[in-house]
């Protein structure tokens, strides 16, 4: 056990004292470095040696004065020598020295001053050796106490995790595979963690594997089985003749080491391996990143993108802080002053309990368990602020890893977030050590996060934790699109959407937000997820919170509308992302988070309500309308060819077509795409709905086309499509209205407004887009602006993070301005008109060109704005400040214009 620094200090002076006049290098130096050692609580022998033979980079042998592999290079002097010379010498050594043997310390001393260098840090300390009590914890990496800070991007995190991924190839490529591979892993993880953070005395299992194995390697497998059945065994209960190099690592316990391995085969690669990576800090190890890099090194295609993929701590503290923590430190602020107050809110924190039912690695329990463990150290300096000394830690320590509940699908994932769990929780009571100067580790292991390895969606969460003890549920479940799910996910959708009607349509990750709303009824329990935003846009939204509103009495108690998932993998999209914050009961204190920028900061505010659409605004779910709410035009869609491409002529072929077969001429109609409207692309097709009978037989090469349409539509194994083969002329839908307002259905997010135009007959529209049939000027300059745009940006699904109008959804369900006079009616379609000249003024540029947020001309950004305001004033003669002052304004007036529908509609059910 660690000394405590009260202690190492009285050492401290009685070494100082000792040591007062020595001056000569050779006399004393041995000594003087054992009894240095000594201060610690470290005997110099088992971790260092004295003049270890070494080849310098010039050639010429050298010797090291002390060395301690991996960790401190030692160089002494005769007292008034140079100890920036003395630095110089000992990096000198370094080209003769393997890569898991550089240590992370240089300490140079001339009997009188002591200087130390931290090389990873890059810092130096520098003092009389009569001040080392001043300075002893400078040394906490001798004596036990390593205070590090661990950072999520330190490169450490990554170097580990390559090095366990390049140990794990070489054991599989030796047939070592599957449960065994995982759970070996698992524990060479929890060993070399413990080998650098006090859990072990300081390098035992590197000094172990460095002198105890052959350099072939050829013994480290059966070596390493022995090693894990003496971690397993207590130390009463070990054989007697058990190697004292073995004898000395601790009883671990924890089930870690409980289950039977079959032996390892390695080579001198794998053990080289195996030291390179005991030469690395794990003191800087991220128990929350590194879970998910460790994860990662089991498949090859992730591994080539480490650290690219992960819930972040920032996106944690999102989730955490709403949820729980903020109000936690509040409580603290408000109770620190009073003992008693105090104590009880202590044990209140030992008493909550978390599920994460989608854990992962652990990322989630892991830093809500460090930001526990952080106000617990906070709570127990206000109790012991006078100086009072702690005669026991461990009595004073409430708090720990058995409140912490995980469900995994993946076994791997699973054990890594109890082992993490573990590491975190050590690195907590060296903070704790370092706090009250008294050493304490929990060893051996005797409670654990409980973390079930097992399907979420087909376990009975009551089996894991009882919901009358849980306090909160937390995590990110997977994130999967409903068309993209594999069969047994498919089934899981249809066991816990059972009876939902159109269950089907939903993403994978509402099922978690399903199941928690049904398993906190009832309770005090809030959860809180993050997801995907596809569970607050289009028609998601009426399905899964239609149910969790009106049925079950789900009330959002905070939410952050969409971000971005920082992601910066090769070859991986996005993910735009939600937190929604929830519970069975109603509370006043709402927070929303918005973001000007998805990629930025959000900024808070407290609100009335939060809807599933995550605004400012009452409870409502918009379902989808065959008709518009509002007296306008009625949308359609464009017209589907179903015709496996055979009444599609691309620009590149119609002159050549038109050569061959040059009647066709008034029958190809320009086909307008999304594509073709937005990008200026040409693209053609063969009309044909009022061709004679006589023309077309005369048109030998159209008629190959309209009978390869019919063979198309017979072959189809769906029988909607094959009773379109008696018309094969015909495309499936012929809506060709004189004119009409065109919308694409998908758009880029990059752009403030969808782009829309007009068009005649002589143009068909495609399936890919919306149009307004005899659509005003009007109807257009409502549609093209800001406030029409807000509703879309709220109730629109959404490809990715791109807009997918919705006629049934969005265009149906938008509440038009009523009663607009006909001065504000005239200045909308002025201002629309002015927005269709400016864009003429660029016949070059394309209306992706036009409308993408970083090359929009002034000129039409100009002209937007002028339309926004006019639309706005048909609505009311305020201005609109913001979206959110939009949107709340859009879902009232919705309210005022659906609730006599609603009444009318439960008026005809009860006839």
């Amino acid at each position: 056990m660690a000394l405590s620094w009260n202690e190492i200090k009285d050492r401290a002076l009685k070494f100082s004292n000792e040591w007062a006049n020595e001056t000569k290098e050779r006399a004393e130096k041995d000594s003087f470095w054992n009894d240095f050692f000594n201060v610690f609580g470290i005997s110099r022998r088992r971790v260092a040696t004295f003049e270890e033979p070494v080849k310098k980079l010039s050639g010429n042998q050298g010797f090291i004065d002390l060395f301690w592999k991996g960790t401190l290079l030692v160089e002494h002097k005769s007292k008034g020598r140079s100890l920036d010379k003395a630095f110089e010498q000992a990096t000198d050594y370094f080209p003769g020295l393997k890569e898991h043997e550089l240590p992370k310390y240089i300490l140079v001393s001339d009997f009188d001053k002591i200087k130390l260098f931290d090389l990873d840090e890059k810092t130096e300390h520098e003092f009389h050796v009569s001040e080392l009590y001043k300075n002893v914890k400078l040394f906490g990496f001798i004596a036990g106490y390593q205070k590090r800070t661990f950072k999520e991007e330190d490169p450490v995190n990554i170097k580990a995790a390559e090095l366990m991924g390049k140990l794990h190839d070489q054991l599989e490529e030796f047939g070592y595979e599957g449960h065994h591979l995982e759970v070996y892993l698992v524990r060479l993880l929890f060993i070399l963690f413990a080998d650098d953070t006090s859990i072990f005395e300081k390098d035992i299992f590197k000094e172990f594997l460095d002198q105890k194995t052959n350099e072939d390697g050829s013994d480290v497998g059966a070596l390493m089985a022995q090693f894990f059945q003496v971690l397993n065994t207590p130390k009463e209960k070990r054989l007697k003749n058990l190697d004292d190099h073995l004898n000395q690592f601790p009883y671990v316990n924890g089930k870690l080491f409980e289950e039977f391995l079959p032996i390892a085969s390695f080579n001198s690669k794998m053990r080289s391996i195996l030291l390179e990576a005991c030469g690395l800090d794990w003191g800087k190890i991220s128990p929350a990143i590194f879970g998910s890099l460790f994860q990662s090194v089991m498949n090859p295609e992730e591994r080539r993108n480490l650290g690219a993929h992960y819930t972040s701590e920032k996106n944690i503290f999102k989730l955490i802080k709403p949820l729980f923590l903020d109000e936690l430190r509040e409580e603290f602020e408000k109770v620190k002053s009073s003992t008693k107050k105090l104590k009880e809110f202590h044990h209140k924190l030992s008493t909550l309990k978390f599920l994460d039912p989608a854990c992962g690695s652990g990322n989630f329990l892991i830093i809500t368990y460090r930001e526990l463990r952080l106000l617990e150290i906070d709570i127990l300096r206000e109790l012991f602020k006078k100086g009072e000394q702690v005669l026991d830690v461990s009595s004073i320590l409430w708090l720990d890893v058995d409140q912490f509940y995980g469900i995994e699908y993946d076994e791997f994932a699973a054990k890594i977030a109890e082992v993490a769990m573990w590491l975190i929780d050590h690195q907590m009571n060296m903070l704790v050590s370092e706090e009250f100067g008294q050493y304490f580790a929990r060893l051996p292991l005797k409670k654990a996060a409980k973390i079930v390895h097992a399907n979420s969606l087909q376990t009975n969460w009551e089996d894991i934790v009882s919901k009358n003890e849980l306090s909160y549920i937390i995590g990110n479940p997977p994130f999967i699109g409903s068309k993209l799910l594999d069969k047994i996910q498919r089934e899981d959708m249809a066991n816990i959407f059972n009876g939902v009607k159109n269950g089907k349509i939903l993403d994978y990750v509402s099922a978690w937000y399903y199941k928690a709303a049904q398993y906190i009824q009832d309770t005090n329990i809030k959860t809180a997820f993050v997801s995907t935003n596809s569970v607050t846009q289009g028609e998601q939204v009426s399905v899964l919170w239609g149910e969790m509103i009106n049925k079950l009495g789900i009330k959002i108690h905070f939410a952050h509308t969409t971000f971005k998932w920082s992601n910066e993998a090769k070859g991986k999209a996005a993910v735009y992302c939600v937190i929604i914050g929830y519970a069975n009961f109603d509370t006043k204190d709402k927070k929303l988070f918005t973001y000007l920028d998805i990629k930025g900061e959000p900024s808070e505010i407290s609100v009335k309500n939060i809807n599933p659409y995550l605004a400012n605004a009452e409870d409502l779910i918009i379902e989808r309308r065959s008709q518009p709410i509002c007296t306008v035009p009625k949308m359609s869609f464009g017209n589907m060819p179903l015709d496996g491409g055979n009444l599609i002529i691309e620009d590149s072929e119609k002159e050549e077509f038109l050569l061959k077969e040059p009647k066709a001429k008034p029958y190809v109609l320009p086909l307008i795409s999304a594509r073709e409207f937005l990008n200026n692309k040409n693209r053609w097709c063969l009309w044909l709905e009022n061709i004679n009978p006589n023309e077309l037989r005369k048109m030998p090469i159209v008629l190959e086309r309209v009978e390869a349409v019919k063979e198309f539509r017979l072959a189809s194994v769906a029988s909607s499509t094959q009773k379109h083969a008696i018309r094969p002329t015909l495309f499936r839908d012929r809506k060709n209205p004189d004119s009409y307002i065109l919308i694409p259905s998908t758009s880029s997010e990059n752009r403030k407004y969808i782009p829309m135009g007009f068009f005649t007959k002589n143009n068909i529209a495609s399936n890919s887009c919306h149009i307004v049939p005899d659509g005003t000027l009007y109807n257009f300059g409502v549609l093209m602006s800001e406030m029409h745009m807000t509703w879309v940006k709220y109730t629109c699904g959404r490809l990715k993070s791109d807009f997918r109008y919705s006629k049934d959804l969005v265009y149906n369900n938008y509440p038009w301005a009523k009663e607009v006079s006909e001065k504000n009616k005239k200045k909308v379609e002025e201002k629309a008109q002015k927005v269709l000249d400016v864009r003429a003024q660029f016949p070059d540029s394309s209306l992706a060109d036009l409308y993408h947020h970083l090359s929009m001309p002034p000129k039409l950004i100009k002209a937007h704005q002028a339309l926004d305001k006019a639309v706005d004033l048909c609505y009311r003669p305020q201005a609109f400040t913001n979206e959110t002052a939009r949107i709340e304004y859009l879902f009232d007036l919705y309210n005022q214009y659906t609730e006599p529908l609603l009444n009318e509609k439960k008026t005809k059910k009860k006839k």
